[in-house]
């Protein structure tokens, strides 16, 4: 007589969630050799893998606490159905992919309507950089926590929580491009020193980013006219990126691409000027010298300096090698005049970028995790807690 295969229930509620656990879906399909049955709620990217969510989960992804109180009880409402989801389908285990509010109230909906179901969280709160009281709520939630940064056990494991290091997803996606044919296409000099500029991601982001941004670029180009300047541009946002942009005074010679170039620029570029996030990791990776750069909201980042913020740094890079490895210039020192001077010290001194270019590989290697890509090492991890 055969087992019956094992039932796992992936939860993700907001894109960037949504993209992990369609990458952990192949990854569980390739590792469990068809002894697995999948089922869940998310978005496109579950979608297209076969795993079709029976919920809406497009409202719940918001950003900043007053969105979310705004839709509070779409958010209870959501995680009821969840729960109840996961029941029909009898899951051996529910996997909560990211996003903090929500997967906390699905994971209490989940344990009052399956007592016994192990509860696996994927992708911990950011409690190394601000709220460090999240830490000891989870291990009180969960059973088990995949972990992409290799600093996490630290903070969760005094709690209780296991913590399993999975390595960084992010990194397992970095594709590495081509400098010489991207200078070629955009007919640029071999030879001709190339900045890249990564206004973020998110339309915030770009409105406040922006104008310092430009303010910077202009007196680097006064300074170095031979400088060539690229912002690839993501895709969600690359329209309001090229209005922005194209009312800023001195900024027509800005090269803008799509974000298929992406990978191309970035083999290219010899130094960068980014938003802090996601990309700066990204840039790490490739070696790129990076100027990281920050801009909140007054009342916002007020809150978050005297009540939430509690890493010396705030990019992943600089925490993991625990030292400053990218500069970063947040909220008031986010001007033209900081963020030029910054950029110069890398421009001027061959040697250091070099030796930076070195170590940001040698870090980001490290976060990557050892034993291949983070969906298989999570994968691996999930099918072994079933047995």
């Amino acid at each position: 007589m055969t087992s019956r295969a094992k039932r796992i229930f992936i939860v993700a509620a907001e894109p960037s969630g949504d993209a992990l656990a369609a990458d952990l879906i192949k990854a569980l399909r390739s590792s469990a050799n068809d002894n697995v049955e999948i089922a869940g709620v998310g978005g496109d990217a579950m979608a297209r893998e076969g795993v079709v969510s029976p919920i809406d989960i497009s409202e719940l992804s918001v950003f900043g606490l007053f969105d979310g109180l705004k839709i509070i009880k779409l958010v209870h409402q959501r995680a009821e159905e969840t729960a109840a989801a996961a029941k029909a389908f009898d899951a051996d285990m529910v996997v909560l992919v990211d996003s903090w509010g929500f997967m906390l109230r699905a994971a209490w909906k989940l344990r009052e309507a399956m007592p016994d179901v192990k509860l696996i969280k994927y992708v911990g709160p950011q409690v190394f950089a601000a709220r460090r009281g999240r830490a000891k709520v989870l291990a009180q939630t969960v059973d088990h926590l995949l972990a992409i940064h290799p600093f996490d056990p630290e903070y969760f494991e005094p709690h209780g929580l296991k913590t399993t290091f999975v390595g960084n997803p992010v990194l397992e996606r970095v594709v590495r491009g081509d400098g010489e044919d991207f200078k070629a296409r955009h007919g640029i000099a071999p030879e001709a020193p190339l900045l890249l500029v990564l206004f973020g991601s998110r339309k915030s982001e770009i409105t406040r980013l922006v104008a310092p941004f430009a303010a910077a670029l202009r007196q680097l180009k006064a300074r170095y006219p031979h400088l060539v300047m690229v912002a690839p541009l993501a895709r969600a946002t690359a329209d309001l990126a090229r209005t922005l942009v194209a009312a800023e005074e001195g900024l027509s010679d800005l090269i803008l691409v799509d974000e298929e170039e992406r990978a191309d620029a970035f083999a290219a570029g010899d130094a960068a000027l980014a938003c802090s996030g996601t990309v700066t990791l990204e840039l790490s990776r490739a070696g790129v010298p990076t100027v990281a750069a920050y801009k909140l909201g007054w009342l916002a980042y007020t809150a978050a300096k005297l009540f939430l913020m509690k890493s010396k740094y705030i990019s992943l890079v600089n925490i993991a090698a625990n030292e400053l490895l990218l500069p970063e210039c947040i909220q008031l020192e986010c001007n033209g005049t900081r963020l030029a001077q910054e950029i110069s010290a890398l421009l001027e001194d061959a040697p250091r970028r070099f030796a930076l270019s070195k170590r940001l590989v040698e870090v980001t290697e490290h976060m990557r995790g050892e034993g291949g890509a983070a969906s298989e090492n999570a994968a691996r991890a999930l099918l072994s807690f079933t047995d």
